[in-house]
């Protein structure tokens, strides 16, 4: 696991104030529920499942990311995004990135590939997709196929292995005549 340094609640931050409401695990949740991915802010980090785990104390937050990919460029971004949006709620946050179990398409929530889809990305191939508390639902594979998040057409070309991060492929529908990314099933 590789630990960033505790964010801190600084004196030019307000204190938590007293009598303030104490942090709950369903309320780090509900804040976690808000903060956007950087690339695609229409989809939260937990609908991705980049967040591992959350741990709260009186005093302390401590949130774990798992990164989509080792090197993932959004993933220092998300840190700090989680960070600032805990800050109101403890003395103390943590938020840490962690390879303690690599993260796998198969995190990302029946939500979240719906607003992917939303946004015109195709969500990943292949899986059962889980929802926010990790059960899968039912779903059958035969041949993994990218269906357009435009047109739903099964007909579709890889462009491109290689999108603009290691987590997403090009990809071209031959219906509609759109080009759009898909999420790489890992």
């Amino acid at each position: 696991m590789s630990a960033i340094a505790p964010t801190r609640r600084g004196a030019a931050q307000s204190p938590v104030a007293p009598g303030s409401p104490v942090a709950t695990e369903s309320a780090v949740w509900a804040l976690l529920r808000t903060v956007p991915d950087p690339e695609i802010p229409t989809v939260s980090v937990v609908d991705l499942g980049i967040v591992r785990s959350v741990a709260v104390t009186p005093e302390r937050i401590r949130v774990e990311l798992l990164p989509t990919f080792v090197g993932c460029p959004a993933i220092e971004a998300m840190r700090e995004a989680v960070a600032e949006k805990l800050v109101t709620l403890a003395p103390e946050v943590e938020v840490v990135v962690s390879y303690a179990e690599p993260w796998t398409s198969e995190r990302i929530t029946l939500a979240g590939r719906e607003k992917l889809r939303r946004s015109g990305f195709a969500p990943p191939a292949g899986g059962a997709p889980t929802d926010e508390l990790g059960s899968r639902g039912p779903l059958l594979i035969v041949a993994p196929v990218a269906r357009c998040p435009y047109c739903d057409s099964p007909r579709t070309l890889l462009e491109n292995g290689f999108g603009p991060t290691q987590c997403r492929s090009i990809y071209f529908c031959t219906a509609c005549r759109q080009p759009f990314e898909q999420f790489k099933s890992v």
